[in-house]
């Protein structure tokens, strides 16, 4: 069954069941580029893929981002859910909050184990997203 959820029109989130097995990970071929810039998360095993399409991310997530191991799982999933429960509020406030910035609901439920690849990626990404846009969800925001 096929489950498809869009963030923005600069992210793309969408979550579905898969045929293999492995992690992978796929950033764009032009390491330096500015459009398409794409990262792309999926996590076989437990049937769901994280694809991030915005502008500089990638470089951004290359250069800058806390590298794997630095947070504990349980460190961003508690912070994943602080962080989208408030911009799925905001989408819903459309007249207070830029709904450019913030078109489309994130269906992230605290319930499921999406692994650890899928956390790291969604945490990364609210972070560069918080930084650059300077909006801030909710608490600490590090100043990567």
């Amino acid at each position: 069954m096929k489950k498809s959820f869009y963030i923005l029109a600069i992210i793309l989130v969408s979550f579905y069941s898969c045929k293999t097995s492995n992690s992978t990970i796929t950033k764009s071929d032009n390491p330096n580029a500015t459009q398409n810039d794409t990262v792309r998360i999926a996590n076989d095993e437990l049937e769901y893929e994280v694809i991030i399409i915005d502008i500089g991310f990638s470089s951004w997530l290359a250069s800058r981002a806390f590298p794997r191991g630095y947070h504990s799982q349980s460190y961003l999933e508690n912070k994943n859910s602080l962080w989208i429960n408030e911009w799925n509020n905001r989408v819903l406030q459309p007249f207070r909050y830029n709904p450019n910035l913030y078109e489309m609901t994130i269906a992230y439920d605290p319930n499921i184990n999406y692994g650890y690849e899928v956390n790291y990626l969604i945490y990364n990404y609210l972070v560069y997203f918080q930084n650059t846009y300077k909006q801030k969800l909710f608490g600490y925001v590090p100043a990567r």
